[in-house]
């Protein structure tokens, strides 16, 4: 792939003009001398509505410095309209992919290019585990933009306050605290599987959670892409750890043979009535709690990292988000592609609301909400983020029999049989 190094001479006079658009600097410029004056970049993404409202606010003062038209368009149906686009020959200069799989075909159908160029960016702006997800088979594509993490456990403050409970900061601790709730007559967790056809997916994150805290990154990587088998020793070490607290029918409210039925929409909210003291679940929970629920550190619900294996581990932040990949090799869209993954849009976005960033040069004191603070600050004080593993693995287990034997499992099933089942239907390559 072609790499473009035209952008070198001017990344310095980007960032100061960039900087002095965030502290307000009106001056309009109409010499002519913009970097990209007149140039259109065109971008496809699944954001919508107001969440599209505030991705234009927040790049307006670059395309005012620039000169860059930047056009965005977003979809309900983006994956298989991106590849429609993408197989007519109409695709965009720039597309926001929220599933790794899909930037991995595309790369190898010669369809993106690479951008190298950015790879040191990231690097050095991002906390680990984004370089890994915008590589392909060796070669960097994608720089990160937004991030959702999932390594929460739901609690209520006032709850623990009047218990006298403290947050854990390790997985011991955290049973610890399980066993003292249990001893003083209440219920630690709220767990839910239910979900419809996708009944087991909360299990499966409890699963890839444990193993990066347990086996590490670097086998966690492995498992995911099948380098390892899915019983391998550190996986059903990693699935026994789970089990020591969902299949604990002293440790989950109405047992573990409940959680399959219960849905994982209706799983936490005991939280508010004292049914339970502990769900873990994602940073979107915070919407199924009933309008007008208070949350934070104030609040009748806040979120705290589910602990790491011990107090000197590394932190692992198992997650979600979109990642930034380019369709053609302009000039322009590098230099929007690079804006979009440094601080100085971070900062522009997190002050609209509603919005992570895996950047750890961020100032997370733009964000205001004090339960999305909570969210900010965890993600970029992880040591290593990586990427739901069942949304990395072919569909047929991630998405079919990890799913199904998680829920076999909770309810009986012994780990050895399940996890030899999920191996078993892992598609030949």
């Amino acid at each position: 792939m072609a790499t473009r190094r035209r952008l070198a001479a001017t990344a310095a006079a980007l960032t100061i003009s960039l900087l002095a658009a965030a502290c307000g600097d009106d001056k309009a410029d109409t010499s002519g001398d913009k970097p990209y004056n007149g140039k259109v970049v065109t971008i496809f993404s699944s954001i919508r509505d107001v969440e599209a409202t505030r991705l234009e606010t927040a790049w307006a003062a670059f395309e005012k410095e620039t000169g860059i038209d930047i056009r965005h368009e977003g979809s309900g149906a983006f994956e298989a309209d991106l590849t429609v686009r993408v197989d007519g020959g109409n695709a965009p200069d720039i597309a926001f992919i929220p599933q790794p799989g899909l930037l991995a075909t595309l790369a190898r159908d010669g369809k993106v290019v690479a951008l190298p160029n950015l790879k040191a960016d990231v690097e050095a702006n991002n906390i680990g585990g984004w370089v890994e997800l915008g590589t392909v088979d060796g070669e960097f594509y994608a720089p990160p933009f937004g991030a959702n993490i999932k390594s929460l456990v739901w609690y209520s403050p006032q709850a623990f306050k009047d218990a006298g409970y403290e947050v854990p900061v390790t997985w011991d601790e955290m049973i610890a605290l399980s066993d003292q709730i249990v001893a003083d007559g209440g219920t630690p967790w709220c767990v839910g599987a239910g979900s419809d056809q996708a009944t087991g997916w909360p299990l499966t994150d409890w699963v890839e959670d444990a193993v990066l805290r347990f086996a590490g990154a670097e086998t966690y990587d492995k498992w995911v892409a099948h380098e390892i088998p899915f019983n391998d020793p550190a996986i059903l070490e990693a699935i026994d750890k789970v089990g020591a607290i969902v299949k604990n029918d002293e440790y989950v409210l109405n047992g573990a043979e409940s959680i399959p039925s219960t849905t994982f929409q209706e799983a936490g909210l005991p939280l508010l009535d004292g049914g339970c003291f502990m769900h873990r679940q994602a940073s979107f929970y915070g919407n199924q709690f009933p309008e007008g629920t208070t949350k934070g550190p104030d609040g009748q619900v806040n979120a705290f990292y589910f602990p790491a294996a011990t107090a000197d581990a590394d932190k692992p932040m198992l997650g979600g988000g979109e990642v930034i990949a380019a369709f053609n090799a302009k000039p322009e869209v590098e230099a929007v592609v690079k804006f979009l993954t440094s601080a100085e849009y971070a900062n522009q976005r997190l002050a609209q609301g509603n919005w992570l960033t895996p950047n750890k040069k961020a100032d997370t004191s733009l964000v205001t909400d004090p339960l999305e603070q909570t969210f900010a600050e965890l993600l970029v004080n992880s040591d290593v983020f990586r990427f739901d593993g069942s949304d990395l693995m072919p569909s047929a287990v991630g998405a079919g029999t990890f799913w199904t034997e998680m829920v076999s499992w909770v309810t009986g099933k012994s780990t050895e049989d399940a996890a030899q089942a999920i191996e078993d239907s892992w598609p030949a390559s």
